[in-house]
C-alpha cells in the first residue's frame, strides 16, 4: 500500500486582478467648456441698460441694430436700420436745434448753424455710438465682417440715428428728446472744433487769393457696392494736388480739401 498520500495539485491562484495603468502626467485634459453666449433676450436687456432706456416693443431696437448684410431670405433693406436712420437724423436734429436754441440767446443763424453741424455730423454719432458700446451690438452677415464694417465710423453714426428713430417710435418725442440731452450736452458745451467745412474755408481761403473755386474730382473708388471707398484729388491753379480718402465722395472731397489747407498752412484752420 503506497503510504504517500493521493497526489494533491497545487491550488489554482486567483487570477490577478487588473488595476488600471496610471495616467500619464503629460495627458491632455478635456477642454474647458466655452461660455455660453448671453440669450438674445439677455443681451436685449443689457443693450437697453447701456442706452439708458427700455423699450415697450424690442423689436424696434433690434431693427436698429441690424445691419443690411445680416438680412436673409424675404427680409429686405427695410428690415435693417436704414428707415429708421432717417428718421433718428430729423430727430436727433430738431432736438440738438432746441439744445442750442435755449443754450446760446445771444448765438445768430450762422453760429448756431454752424454749431448744429458739427454736432450732428457722423463722426459725432459715431462717438457716441462707441461710447454706448453699439459697436459690439451691431448685428453683420458674413459680407459685412469681412468688409470691416463694425469699425466703419458712416456705419456707426447711422446706427446711432437709427436708436434714436427707435426709441422716438417706442417712446415719442420726450423719450428721444431725453436720450440725445444725456448724450450730447456736454459736447454741445465744449468748445466747437473746425466748425466750418473745410471744402468752405478752402473756398473762402482761394477767393482771398483771386483763385477760382476749388475743382473736385474722383480719383478712384475701391471696395464692395455696399461698403465703398473713394480716393478725391482738389485742384487750384499754382498749388500741388491734394488728395482725400473717404466712405462717401462728400467725406473724400472734405478730406481732400482738409489736406490742402494744413499743407498751404491756412490761418485759422487747425483741422
Amino acid at each position: 500500500m503506497n503510504e504517500d498520500g493521493p497526489a494533491t495539485s497545487a491550488p489554482a491562484k486567483p487570477h490577478d486582478a487588473v488595476s488600471p495603468e496610471p495616467a500619464a502626467s503629460g495627458a491632455s485634459k478635456p477642454p474647458a467648456k466655452k461660455p455660453r453666449k448671453p440669450s438674445a433676450k439677455a443681451a436685449a436687456a443689457a443693450l437697453e441698460a447701456r442706452i439708458g432706456y427700455k423699450f415697450s416693443n424690442p423689436s424696434l431696437l433690434a431693427t436698429a441694430v441690424t445691419h443690411v448684410s445680416a438680412l436673409k431670405g424675404a427680409r429686405t433693406r427695410a428690415d435693417s436700420y436704414q428707415r429708421l436712420e432717417f428718421l433718428g437724423d430729423h430727430v436727433l436734429g430738431l432736438v440738438v436745434s432746441d439744445m442750442l436754441y435755449r443754450a446760446f440767446p445771444r448765438g445768430d443763424e450762422g453760429e448756431l448753424s454752424k454749431r448744429l453741424a458739427d454736432l450732428v455730423r457722423k463722426e459725432t454719432c459715431a462717438d457716441v455710438a462707441t461710447e454706448l458700446g453699439l459697436d459690439e451690438s451691431v448685428k453683420l452677415g458674413a459680407v459685412g465682417q469681412g468688409a470691416g464694417a463694425r469699425l466703419r465710423k458712416s456705419v456707426l453714426g447711422d446706427v446711432c440715428e437709427a436708436v434714436i428713430g427707435a426709441i422716438y417710435l417706442d417712446g415719442g418725442y420726450p423719450a428721444a428728446s431725453a436720450f440725445v440731452e444725456r448724450l450730447w450736452s456736454e459736447r454741445m458745451r465744449k468748445p466747437a472744433r473746425a466748425l466750418r467745412d473745410p471744402k468752405t474755408i478752402l473756398q473762402e481761403w482761394a477767393q482771398g487769393r483771386g483763385l477760382p473755386t476749388p475743382a473736385y474730382r474722383e480719383v478712384e473708388r475701391t471696395g464692395p457696392h455696399h461698403d465703398p471707398r473713394f480716393r478725391v484729388a482738389v485742384e487750384l491753379p499754382g498749388l500741388d494736388v491734394a488728395e482725400g480718402v473717404g466712405s462717401s465722395k462728400r467725406l473724400a472731397e472734405k478730406a481732400a480739401a482738409s489736406a490742402m489747407l494744413k499743407r498751404e498752412s491756412v490761418p485759422g484752420y487747425d483741422g
